[in-house]
């Protein structure tokens, strides 16, 4: 996204939109089985690996007020604060493995439908209602965290980053689908 365009919302909602539906036919698709199965490049389930995805949205969920916090401070004190949040880049991902593993518990197949609906339906009317001011706000963000993060990124780069993460660990699923039975 160049920083000086506009923030297309529409475009945003749609591949919201589209991730959300998607996640519901993979979950009416699958097996218990091949959700038990590993997924491919990662130590989660195929279960837990959904989740993970799902979790790319709760997570942007929670960055957004950070996010118009931060990008109110002096730029030196959002430096700072990226650097140790890199710096912590370790426990992160050991939180970020097992945290994982633990939600995925709660919100199995059958409950993560709903959390996806919930949190993709309250970003969605968000994104809608954000100034344009705002969707350019934003702040450095830690790069050894997740590989979509960039060195800065503005509330609207953030709106765009579940979608990606969704995109890329979809393809680390080794799924074995069939048709739903009505």
């Amino acid at each position: 996204m160049n920083r000086a365009e506009r923030v297309d919302r529409t475009a945003i909602a749609g591949e919201l939109e589209r991730t959300r539906v998607h996640l519901h036919r993979l979950l009416d698709e699958v097996s218990d089985a091949s959700l038990r199965r590993r997924s491919a490049g990662t130590r989660w389930t195929n279960e837990q690996l959904l989740f993970h995805m799902v979790f790319g949205y709760m997570v942007v969920q929670a960055l957004l007020p950070l996010v118009r916090v931060v990008s109110r401070l002096p730029a030196g004190v959002g430096r700072r604060f990226a650097q140790v949040l890199d710096a912590g880049t370790r426990p992160f991902h050991v939180v970020n493995y097992y945290g994982s593993c633990a939600a995925a518990l709660v919100y199995n197949r059958n409950r993560m439908g709903a959390k996806a609906d919930r949190v993709i339906g309250a970003l969605s009317r968000r994104l809608q209602r954000e100034s344009e001011s705002t969707l350019r706000r934003g702040m450095p963000f830690p790069v050894r965290w997740d590989p979509f993060f960039t060195d800065y990124m503005t509330i609207g780069e953030l709106y765009l980053y579940p979608t990606r993460h969704f995109d890329f660990h979809e393809q680390q699923l080794t799924l074995d689908r069939h048709e739903p039975t009505e």
